[in-house]
């Protein structure tokens, strides 16, 4: 298709793994075992949280959410990669990249307003317990989750607007193996300098601004539990934040590797490596890690396996 005397892009070439024909049947089995990981572990977790009255607290309810948000997240990257590493080209229709680009960023920006607002719950929860049930009560935490759907989907909007109203009139080849900022800029036949800024202080406003506002959270926190006069309060307190604090650390410094640092910086093998640690790694960290730290979703968890085989064997 022409516009004036340039073709215009109807579809994308994503050559994230095709540099290594050897491996995609190797990292297909990989992936695909590790996303099955992903949607058994999140399934399970929402699963639990949901039959077990014990759990039926905000910050249980707050995982949930996470855990559904993950699941989609992955959804809208995950198929499409493993379709890909078996295909002999990879393709992706414009209309696609963009639909793409806008859940994958719009799901991103949910988890990392739920991790903020799973920070201030901890706060409430330790450095305000006489007044956690007013504070947090349904109301607020169905509104808290509608807001982080809202926000998150909204900044995606905006992102995608400002990256697919740039002309592609070229080179269709996307240095990744999803659409993402970076190697779609680096096609653009022309720059939108306000439109680039924009995309970068949005950015910040996700991952900088969510993640001081978690610091901000912790060190009120920590200020709490020093004043404990008991080593083992100390340690119940902190424990019921180690989980999150873990999620938190690889949620945020990854997102910061990829989407702060300048594109001059840009390269295919560092951004896939971290890219794929993004989509796949800390999905699934959220599972295993509250699986293997929280004792409240272990007893959860060994109950409805009790259940299961007693059901099962009737």
């Amino acid at each position: 298709m022409k516009q004036g005397n340039q073709s215009v892009v109807k579809e994308f070439t994503l050559i994230g793994f095709s540099r290594f024909p050897g491996l995609q049947v190797p990292l297909f089995m990989v992936f695909s075992v590790t996303y099955l990981a992903i949607l058994a572990g999140n399934i399970i977790i929402v699963v639990t949280i949901r039959r077990d009255s014990s759990l039926h607290i905000p910050m249980y309810f707050f995982l949930a959410t996470l855990s559904v948000s993950e699941t989609c997240y992955t959804l809208t990257i995950i198929p499409n990669m493993l379709v890909n590493l078996l295909r002999e080209k990879a393709t992706i229709s414009f209309i696609g990249c963009v639909l793409q680009m806008y859940t994958f960023f719009g799901f991103a920006c949910i988890n990392c307003v739920i991790l903020t607002v799973m920070g201030y719950d901890r706060y409430v929860c330790i450095c305000k317990p006489l007044h956690y049930q007013v504070l947090m009560n349904q109301r607020l935490c169905s509104k808290l989750v509608v807001f982080s759907i809202i926000v998150g989907f909204i900044i995606s909007a905006i992102i995608s607007y400002s990256v697919f109203t740039l002309p592609y009139c070229g080179p269709n080849k996307i240095n990744h193996f999803l659409c993402d900022i970076a190697p779609l800029l680096q096609l653009a036949c022309a720059r939108n300098y306000v439109g680039e800024i924009l995309i970068f202080l949005f950015c910040i406003l996700v991952i900088v601004f969510s993640f001081l506002l978690i610091l901000l959270s912790y060190i009120l926190i920590l200020k709490t539990i020093l004043k404990i006069p008991t080593a083992e309060g100390k340690r119940k307190a902190f424990s019921t934040c180690a989980s999150h604090l873990i999620v938190v650390v690889v949620h945020f410094g990854c997102a910061s590797i990829i989407y702060l640092r300048p594109q001059s910086r840009y390269t295919l093998d560092e951004d896939t490596l971290i890219s794929v640690t993004y989509t796949l790694l800390t999905p699934l960290l959220n599972p295993v890690v509250y699986s293997l730290r929280n004792k409240d979703v272990q007893v959860a968890l060994k109950k409805s396996l009790r259940r299961g085989t007693c059901a099962w064997k009737m």
